[in-house]
C-alpha cells in the first residue's frame, strides 16, 4: 500500500484525495482551484522526522514548554 502523507479534500464539493507527496497534492490543490474557483485543503499525515524534530526544536507551536533552548534551531528574539 503506497504511503499517505497527504489528504485534499474540498468543502464546497466532494473532492477528496490522498497522495503519496506534497508536490502532487499541491498541484492538485491549484488545478482544483483553477477548474472550479473552489478553495481546496490539506491534511498532512506525517512529515519527516527530521522536519519534526526541527519544529520540535524550534518552538513553532509558539508554547514555551515546548522549545529545546540548548537547539540551535531556538530563537528567543521573535
Amino acid at each position: 500500500m503506497p504511503d499517505e502523507r497527504v489528504t485534499v479534500t474540498c468543502p464546497d464539493c466532494g473532492l477528496d484525495e490522498t497522495f503519496e507527496k506534497l508536490r502532487t497534492a499541491r498541484t492538485r490543490i491549484e488545478d482544483h482551484r483553477t477548474e472550479t474557483g473552489h478553495e481546496a485543503e490539506w491534511e498532512l499525515h506525517r512529515l519527516d522526522s527530521g522536519v519534526e524534530r526541527a519544529g520540535d526544536e524550534a518552538g513553532v507551536c509558539g508554547r514555551p514548554e515546548c522549545t529545546d533552548e540548548d537547539s540551535p534551531l531556538f530563537r528567543d528574539d521573535l
